[in-house]
This record gives structure tokens, C-alpha cells and sequence, in this order.
């Protein structure tokens, strides 16, 4: 499978990415943001989302475990999963709260702190991971599958392989 790396100057950047990613998802759609404390993991879901149609305010589930949003993809209603795990002392967790069913041909999840649910979740379609480069990020996008291939080739980023 293909990845891109890349440095993101700025916030501005970050949303600028996070809008690219917009205009390619589709229903059934898996995205798992890693990185630290300040990374830019919400930032990055709140451009997408915002880009996405959604109009209201995106906040962080880091409390609720999850955020849903209501979004029209290519006409048809979708609904997005937005969840931060990091809360979460255990995978099992994730299976007792019932969210593995929202991994769906008509969901979009994008998943914060994937790593607290290893072996529970299901395979991503893409990673991102993004770390703190002085006042920027370092960012790496990585397909795990034929939909993350899809989504890469149509941002037109040349894969690092």
C-alpha cells in the first residue's frame, strides 16, 4: 500500500489538508489519526468535517467517547463517527459501548487514539499520523487498503514508497 509525508507549515495547512480529505470520502470510510497531545488530530477532523457540509460546531468527544454528524456525501445522507479514545482504559471498552457496529458501508468513522483499541477495531483505510515539528506538523498518510489507495491517488499526492 502507498503513503505521503509531508510538513504542514501551519493551522492553515492543516485545515487545508483536512478540506482535500472532504472531497474524497465516502460512506464506509475509516480514518485513524495518531499522534500526541496537541498533534492537530482534532484540528484536522474539525476542517474535514466543517468541508464535509457540516455547519455547526465540531468539538472534541474526548468526553463522550463519541461526536456524530449528519453530512450529504454524493446525495445521499451519511452519518460520521467521530471518536477519541483516549479515555479508554481497555479495547474492551469499545465493544461493551457497542460502537464496532458503526463500522459500516454507510458510516464514516475517524477514530482518535486507535492504538487504545487494538485488536478490536476493525482495519482503517487510512492512517494519518501527525507529530509536532516546531511551529508546523510532519504528516504521513498511509493506505491500508483499495479505498485508502483511491483516496491517496485522488489527492494527487506522489506516494513515498
Amino acid at each position: 500500500m502507498s503513503h505521503y509525508k509531508t510538513t504542514l507549515a501551519d493551522e492553515a495547512a492543516t485545515q487545508a489538508l483536512g478540506k482535500r480529505l472532504a472531497l474524497h470520502l465516502r460512506p464506509g470510510f475509516s480514518i485513524y489519526l495518531h499522534g500526541d497531545l496537541g498533534a492537530g488530530k482534532t484540528a484536522l477532523t474539525r476542517a474535514l468535517l466543517h468541508a464535509a457540509g457540516h455547519q455547526g460546531h465540531v468539538k472534541s468527544p474526548t468526553y463522550n467517547l463519541v461526536e456524530i454528524y449528519q453530512i450529504q456525501l454524493q446525495g445521499q445522507d451519511v452519518k460520521i463517527m467521530h471518536f477519541d479514545l483516549y479515555r479508554m482504559t481497555s479495547p474492551e471498552e469499545f465493544l461493551e459501548a457497542g460502537f464496532r457496529e458503526e463500522f459500516n458501508e454507510h458510516t464514516v468513522c475517524i477514530i482518535e487514539w486507535p492504538e487504545k483499541a487494538e485488536g478490536i477495531l476493525p482495519p482503517a483505510d487510512l492512517n494519518i499520523f501527525l507529530r509536532i515539528a516546531g511551529h508546523g506538523r510532519e504528516v504521513e498518510l498511509q493506505a491500508l487498503s483499495d479505498k485508502g489507495n483511491e483516496c491517496l491517488a485522488k489527492l494527487n499526492f506522489a506516494p513515498n514508497l
